[in-house]
């Protein structure tokens, strides 16, 4: 019988950590009865594919896709709550990071420098970065240039290199560079902050039973609990487990919608 498909991809400053948690809670699943579970968590290349794939027991995506191309197509387990600056619960915001030579400008100050950004289907790194520019574009346009790196990490590499003056970096993603490989963020500081938004969702496939989602559910929660994750859980910053209201996603179409009533559809 062919194993479901689970992964974790978003947060991989401690890649070895996030293997162990899927360990834990992949022990705990089997303890509960569930069968076709993976032994291994899968590391895609192509996540939107990954994310529609009909055998997925687990992933995490962003928000903006969640309630974009996704929605309909997947469904919401939950989210993890984690302990970094700019988090509270589930709900954090973006920072936006530029070099220290910047450090004493306002967001205003950035008009027609250049900016950084991991993906155009991004929350963190795009739809909240675009909310937020958006009140001071004028005619469509705030910056000089808008590069796309492919992550948040190349983007904090092409602010810090020069190619790039201004990115709105996941403020887990950001913490986690710092803790791990502090040589990343060295000359860098946060110059601002986003508004707020639901963190990262646990996803699993349209096709998951009721009766699943309530057992993987239950598995993190007791994860949270445990003395024996407790390391894992630490190193990977991860607090709680939560299973937020059905329109908590919203956020992230409010933050689209406003930026498009100010004729600022995309980040330019």
């Amino acid at each position: 019988m062919t194993a479901r498909l689970a992964s974790l991809p978003m947060y991989l400053a401690n890649r070895p950590a996030v293997a162990a948690l899927w360990e834990l809670l992949r022990q705990a699943l089997a303890d509960a009865g569930m069968e076709r579970l993976p032994p291994d968590l899968t590391w895609p290349q192509d996540y939107h594919a990954h994310w529609l794939e009909t055998d997925l027991l687990l992933s995490q995506t962003c928000g903006y896709p969640l309630t974009d191309d996704l929605a309909g197509k997947v469904q919401l387990l939950g989210a993890f709550a984690y302990d970094a600056p700019q988090c509270s619960g589930i709900a954090c915001r973006s920072v936006l990071v530029a070099r220290a030579e910047h450090g004493h400008l306002e967001l205003e100050g950035f008009r027609g420098l250049r900016a950084a950004f991991n993906a155009p289907n991004s929350q963190s790194g795009y739809n909240a970065f675009r909310a937020l520019v958006a009140p001071l574009a004028t005619q469509g346009r705030f910056f000089a240039s808008a590069l796309e790196t492919g992550g948040h990490g190349a983007s904090v590499a092409a602010v810090r290199e020069g190619r790039a003056d201004l990115a709105s970096i996941d403020c887990v993603t950001f913490a986690a560079l710092a803790r791990y490989t502090p040589q990343a963020t060295e000359g860098l500081c946060i110059v601002a902050t986003t508004e707020v938004y639901p963190g990262l969702p646990l996803i699993t496939a349209k096709g998951t039973s009721a009766a699943e989602i309530a057992l993987i559910q239950t598995a993190l929660r007791a994860l949270m609990a445990s003395a024996a994750a407790a390391p894992t859980l630490q190193a990977l910053s991860i607090v709680s487990f939560e299973v937020p209201e059905p329109n908590a996603y919203q956020r992230c179409v409010d933050m689209r919608e406003s930026a498009q009533a100010l004729a600022y559809p995309l980040l330019a």
